[in-house]
């Protein structure tokens, strides 16, 4: 099996270190956790949990569109959270995105996150 690196258009999400965001291998597309920086100036975007998890499922999507898929696609996220208090809203942020049929999920709080983020997001889609 082989496997592609995806990487976005100009002016998309960039990686922060030695990782690929995207990586085809077989039918499945893997995208590396995505927090809520604006690919523009690289900072977290201000306003909290809801803003940062906007962003990420902009980033996220992204990253998929360039590797070919759609977030109808998508079948398992993980979403790291700084604080679980704020499961809510993200929670809330993240059913616009995936309105039907959402993929599995698992949800994690965590000690810390990249730049002191409050919500980072991976997943794995389906290639069609």
């Amino acid at each position: 099996m082989e496997k592609q690196i995806v990487v976005p258009a100009e002016g998309g999400p960039k990686a922060i270190g030695p990782y690929s965001l995207g990586v085809k291998a077989g039918q499945l597309l893997f995208v590396s956790g995505q927090l809520g920086l604006d690919p523009a100036t690289g900072a977290i975007v201000e306003g909290g949990v809801v803003a940062e998890t906007r962003q990420a499922l902009k980033n996220l999507q992204a990253i998929l569109e360039t590797g070919g898929c759609t977030l109808q696609q998508v079948v398992k996220t993980t979403v790291f959270l700084r604080d679980m208090n704020d499961f809510g809203s993200m929670n809330a942020v993240y059913a616009e995105y995936f309105k039907e049929n959402p993929p599995a999920r698992s949800t994690v709080q965590v000690a810390a996150l990249p730049r002191k983020g409050a919500v980072e997001i991976e997943l794995v889609a389906l290639l069609a």
